[in-house]
């Protein structure tokens, strides 16, 4: 360890133990001053990848090391790293626009042309052809818009507006906002035969004529088809000669007639798009507490507690929910997870006292926010062997509990849950909420899926989820201490036991956020590798993707005729599917193309 890093773990110590010695005089809590320290300006967000981040890693570190947790066996630190893609931008996308008798025009740089982040590298050159908004509504929404209708767009580039049509009756703009997101209207040029789509805010929008700032975007892989941002000059340029003008077209779609045809443009576009996606490498902090009384021949000697400590940052790569006046403001996440966080940090600090019979390890996951991406590359490569984990516990939002109910999930993966939650409920005394359904948008899922079992904490959503007024003075420190009580029993009675608990793989299952869908596929898709296709992360025992024969591991290309470049296709695709009707799938295994039917279920 140089120097430099040392007075740093120092500083973060000595910070610690101020604001635990100035908690300790405000309020008797564990938690307390970590949650106010993760949830501080200073950590600006706790984006993975950031500054931020990285001094809560330090600080975690410094934190279980002052307890006596060590190193994983083979690792020198507390850090095990991985990359993610952080960002995109262009990397000097441009067209060219051909016109017969005239010079070609080419247009280039971020004010003219910005490729979207979604789309692939490629160089394509082919006429050009307006499809008005670009949007198609599935028949499911018994409302006929199509805007490809008696178009010919097979290898041709598609123009298509932003947005959607705005003079309609509110129903109508309700139904057709639903689908204008551009990634649909890739998805729908892409299936058309397209060969390149261009997008341009008209003149009638909001921003009109400027070139769309490429976002952040959080698919690993581009969405099968080279799409770029025009500003309006280009978009006049595409326009000129044409039967109506740009200004005149837009007029005449916003009405929302669904009979406003799109219609062939005199030119021929050659079109360049790059991206560039930024990878980063952010890190997990984990430690062990080694069995202190191991018996003989003691199976699956590791017991893990996790919950994961990143959060947003300032909101800028999607997932806030501020308002207007909120955005660009740090996002504190106290509840979300610093509140998790301080549990286990709480937890060691109770278990390092105490004998146990197997191994605790502690792991406070990075990655979770942008799709459990810290907790999948090591459950995908495990730093001792993933069959040895006795059981997961994981704690996520657990620091704003009413009226004394604490949500128990995934119970379903182990008969032996019931009884020690039970047991450990005794001197607790929660009012217990416990959910068999193992599917939840959190680390556990990704121990579920390596058919571990798994339990986890949540005390229930609020207003300040994912936005700013997240912070450290809302959490219920009591309670969120009486909580990592009540995990230190569970935690002991599972690194107690002779026989580590069985794994149950859950079927399916009609509770938790998953339940207001009424069309049910039963895949668990995998967020964080890049592949073309769904690459599926598992599937739920018993529901339909199971029953298709589908497994972990496979990459799914096609469904009811619907190819699929990413997991945003597929979400697309769900649209047309109907419950009860059998669709065709190709998905690919170990290479091999294959195909199978999957009928839909209904979510009660």
């Amino acid at each position: 360890m140089s120097c430099n890093r040392s007075r740093i773990l120092l500083a973060i110590v000595l910070t610690a133990s101020t604001a635990t010695a100035s908690a300790q005089t405000a309020v008797a809590s564990r938690t307390r001053p970590h949650v106010e320290f993760l949830a501080s300006d200073r950590l600006e967000g706790r984006e993975s990848g950031s500054p931020g981040e990285r001094l809560a890693g330090d600080y975690l570190a410094a934190q279980l090391a002052r307890i006596g947790a060590k190193p994983l066996p083979g690792h020198a630190n507390m850090f095990l790293s991985f990359e993610f893609t952080a960002g995109t931008r262009d990397g000097g996308s441009a067209i060219t626009i051909r016109r017969d008798g005239s010079t070609p025009q080419t247009l280039n740089g971020g004010a003219q042309v910005q490729a979207l982040s979604f789309s692939d590298d490629a160089q394509v050159s082919a006429p050009v052809v307006f499809a008005g908004y670009g949007l198609v509504l599935p028949e499911s929404q018994n409302f006929g818009y199509d805007s490809y209708a008696g178009l010919d767009v097979k290898d041709k580039i598609v123009l298509v507006l932003h947005y959607f049509p705005e003079d309609t009756d509110p129903k109508t703009k309700a139904a057709l906002a639903r689908y204008s997101d551009l990634r649909y209207k890739a998805l729908a040029a892409r299936q058309r035969g397209a060969k390149g789509l261009l997008v341009v805010t008209g003149p009638r929008s909001p921003n009109a004529g400027q070139a769309l700032r490429m976002s952040f975007d959080t698919a690993l892989s581009g969405s099968g088809i080279p799409a770029a941002s025009v500003d309006g000059a280009a978009a006049n340029a595409l326009f000129a000669g044409a039967p109506t003008s740009l200004a005149a077209a837009q007029q005449e779609l916003d009405s929302g007639n669904p009979h406003v045809a799109g219609f062939a443009l005199p030119v021929t576009v050659d079109l360049t798009t790059k991206v560039f996606r930024e990878r980063q490498t952010s890190r997990s902090v984990v430690a062990y507490l080694p069995a202190s009384t191991p018996a003989p021949d003691f199976g699956k000697p590791w017991v893990i507690v996790g919950a994961h400590y990143d959060h947003l940052g300032r909101g800028t790569r999607g997932t806030s929910l501020a308002n207007k006046d909120e955005a660009g403001r740090i996002h504190h996440g106290a509840d979300d997870n610093a509140s998790g966080t301080a549990g286990v940090l709480a937890i060691a600090e109770q278990v390092a006292k105490q004998p146990h019979r197997r191994n605790i390890v502690f792991a406070l996951w990075s990655g979770e926010e942008i799709g459990l991406v810290g907790s999948n590359a090591f459950t995908a490569k495990p730093p001792f062997s993933i069959d040895q984990i006795a059981a997961y516990l994981n704690f996520d939002m657990v620091g704003r509990m009413q009226d004394n109910k604490l949500t128990v999930q995934a119970t379903g993966t182990s008969p032996s849950w019931a009884r020690i939650l039970e047991q450990a409920n005794i001197a607790a005394g929660f009012d217990l909420l416990l959910q068999g359904d193992p599917y939840q948008p959190t680390d556990v899922a990704s121990f579920n899926q390596a058919s571990i079992p798994s339990l986890t904490f949540f005390t229930g959503t609020h207003p300040d989820y994912h936005r700013p007024s997240d912070t450290a003075d809302k959490i219920n420190y009591e309670d969120l201490d009486r909580i990592a009580e009540f995990a230190v029993s569970i935690t002991r009675r599972v690194g107690d036991l002779d026989q580590a608990p069985a794994f149950t793989k859950v079927e399916q299952t009609n509770t938790g956020p998953r339940a207001g869908l009424r069309l049910f596929t039963g895949t668990v898709p995998d967020y964080s590798t890049e592949v073309k296709g769904l690459l599926l992360s598992g599937v739920i025992g018993g529901g339909p993707a199971d029953q298709a024969g589908l497994q972990k591991g496979d990459i799914i290309v096609e469904i009811a005729g619907q190819t699929i470049a990413n997991v945003y296709d597929y979400t697309y695709a769900l649209e047309v599917l109907k419950i009860g009707a059998p669709a065709k799938v190709i998905y690919l295994r170990a290479g091999q193309r294959r195909e199978t039917t999957l009928t839909p279920g209904a979510r009660k």
